[in-house]
């Protein structure tokens, strides 16, 4: 979806990758951009975060409950299989090879993707709290502008 206003703290050439927090599942896909993102062209933010809740209010996204990954580029975001195949598209070989995947139907992408996504915390845990950015990878995080 393309807004003409942009989120708080994304500019025109932002890419932004929103996750929860607490799902293992989601700081371990984090951790997986941070290592394969050479080019370092996505931020991440998590969704229980100020920034990333202000992202989701312009959005008008759900800012109590996380079912999705979000990808906003600039003024437009994609949920669920769309933000995953555009990340992977963008992270470079071999990992853009996953693109192809986007020939199946959204309905039918978006229904596996579901099936993972609200099962996520019973498949692969949950912690107790945000992963905090260590010194090494903090500039791979959004931080606030104001």
């Amino acid at each position: 979806m393309t807004v003409e206003k942009y989120p708080p703290n994304v500019d025109i050439n932002d890419c932004v990758i929103l996750f929860d927090g607490i799902c293992k599942l989601c700081n371990a896909w984090s951790n997986f951009i941070i290592k394969y993102d050479n080019r370092q062209r996505f931020k991440l933010c998590s969704v229980q975060s100020p920034e990333g809740q202000s992202i989701l209010a312009h959005f008008n996204m759900p800012t109590d409950h996380f079912d999705t990954m979000l990808y906003v580029e600039g003024n437009q975001y994609f949920d669920k299989s769309d933000a995953f195949l555009n990340v992977v598209n963008k992270l470079g070989f071999p990992w853009r090879l996953l693109y192809v995947f986007k020939v199946i139907p959204k309905g039918i992408r978006n229904w596996l993707y579901d099936r993972i996504a609200l099962n996520r915390y019973y498949l692969f845990g949950k912690l107790d709290s945000c992963m905090l950015p260590s010194k090494a990878n903090e500039n791979r995080f959004l931080k606030n502008k104001r």
